[in-house]
């Protein structure tokens, strides 16, 4: 239940949700947020290193239908790969869609930089498997 704990817990809408964490039983999902089959992406190596949520999946909080607010393109990727300073919050904080990404000195986004080790790779074969 993880976000949907905090974020409209009473929803009606979450009620096969609800029933899928009480039973076990899988919920039928709709993918939204597609990359392409020839692609490799890791949700892990994002994370784990302080690129939140909203980067990708944008305020879905406030979505009443979830969409694809970005492209998630190679483009797009490679944009972020190139500049991750811009993206990045402490790790506690990905899950956290209100976070001020303001409050954050570029000077503290190049120590997360450098405490997480980040210098994604542009090799094709980080993505292209």
């Amino acid at each position: 239940m993880n976000c949907h704990t905090a974020i409209r817990p009473d929803s009606p809408k979450l009620a096969k949700v609800k029933s899928s964490y009480e039973t076990g039983m899988p919920i039928e999902w709709i993918k939204i947020h597609n990359v392409g089959d020839f692609a490799y992406f890791n949700h892990a190596a994002h994370v784990n290193r302080g690129v939140g949520c909203v980067t990708c999946h944008g305020r879905v909080d406030r979505m009443e239908v979830v969409y694809q607010k970005s492209p998630l393109s190679m483009g797009w990727c490679l944009q972020c790969h190139r500049n991750p300073i811009q993206n990045l919050r402490p790790p506690s904080e990905v899950t956290n869609m209100t976070y001020d990404m303001e409050s954050l000195t570029p000077s503290a986004r190049e120590a997360l930089r450098d405490q997480y080790k980040i210098n994604p790779s542009e090799n094709c074969s980080t993505c292209h498997r």
